[in-house]
């Protein structure tokens, strides 16, 4: 398998291996994956890992040539279509080289496979991937995701969120791309974490530690009434999970963390207004907030049916059509559907 990053990516390509190593637990699988996102996963005990390191430029690239010389693979699963992987495929000495179908290819994919992945459209990215496995004739899907954690992370988040305590996780951003306008605004989170504060939940706040979200983060704490406890920057990708299968719900944009959350079974209320949630938004939307379609509407003219699948909304106050009241609702549901289980 090939699917380098990133961390949403992962998440939704490990069923997809689960799903295999149900229908053929005699199989055994290597994964070529990247660096960050090895370090959320790459400590599952039966899948060979071998991690590349984007950064390491050339010398990176030979030090995996090197870890793949000499191996041959029955098949290639060449689930990430960007020039590095298609470049990296090379490396790769398989019978069958299985790729996407031509329209879902990206950066000439197709010339490098020998085989590929029935054509299907307005798919969500997992159920893409899992046409990897329908490809090789396992149609019985398996979403299981059982990503290990140690007890020290177990322990860490249990220290924040401990046994009995509701707690609402704010990450406030997604990654940052040039005119990829996905974040909300700081006051509106305040907002919503002064609901959260009132209906007896704990607020945390998480993120990496980039400027932007350290922004985020002392502004939102600095607009809310109320203690918030900001974890920006301060915790690995593990210690992400242990706290995401402790809490309450997550609120989050287009980003990693709410398909982290969906992997231990923890609600997504995920901000939608510049990108399609039915192809990048958790794989359960049963929480999402959803103003793609005005956002589309308003800026391309178009309907999600007559845009290309996917289309992004490039204007930067798409986000603004998804108010506080709109979330703050949707936490409520949250906390009603689970005070009935």
């Amino acid at each position: 398998m090939l699917r380098l990053s990133a961390i949403g990516d992962v998440c939704h390509t490990l069923p997809v291996v689960r799903t295999l190593q149900h229908a053929w637990p005699r199989t055994a699988i290597t994964w070529v994956i990247g660096r960050t996102e090895a370090a959320l996963v790459g400590d599952i005990p039966d899948i060979e890992f071998i991690v590349h390191d984007k950064k390491g430029g050339r010398r990176g690239m030979a030090s995996l040539r090197d870890r793949l010389r000499g191996r041959h693979f029955d098949v290639l699963l060449m689930m990430h279509a960007s020039l590095r992987a298609n470049l990296i495929s090379r490396m790769i000495a398989a019978d069958i080289r299985l790729g996407f179908d031509r329209a879902r290819a990206r950066e000439f994919q197709w010339l490098f496979s020998t085989h590929r992945i029935a054509a299907r459209r307005h798919e969500h990215v997992m159920d893409g991937l899992f046409g990897f496995a329908e490809a090789l004739g396992v149609r019985e899907r398996v979403l299981r995701w059982d990503i290990p954690l140690s007890a020290a992370d177990r322990d860490f988040a249990q220290a924040l969120i401990p046994d009995g305590r509701p707690a609402l996780l704010i990450s406030p951003c997604s990654s940052s791309r040039l005119r990829n306008f996905r974040n909300w605004s700081a006051d509106r989170y305040a907002a919503v974490a002064e609901h959260a504060l009132g209906r007896g939940l704990q607020v945390l706040l998480t993120g990496s530690n980039t400027e932007i979200e350290q922004q985020y983060g002392r502004d939102i704490s600095a607009l809310t009434r109320g203690p918030v406890t900001s974890l920006i920057g301060k915790t690995s990708l593990k210690q992400l999970l242990a706290l995401l299968a402790r809490a309450t719900a997550i609120v989050t944009p287009d980003s990693g963390p709410a398909h982290m959350a969906t992997a231990v079974g923890t609600p997504v209320i995920g901000l939608y207004a510049s990108s399609n949630p039915g192809r990048t938004g958790p794989y359960d939307r049963h929480w999402t907030v959803n103003k793609y379609p005005e956002a589309l509407r308003d800026d391309c003219g178009l309907s999600v049916e007559e845009a290309r699948w996917g289309q992004r909304v490039r204007d930067p106050r798409a986000m603004e059509l998804i108010m506080v009241d709109d979330v703050t609702a949707m936490l409520d549901r949250v906390l009603a559907e689970t005070a009935a289980r």
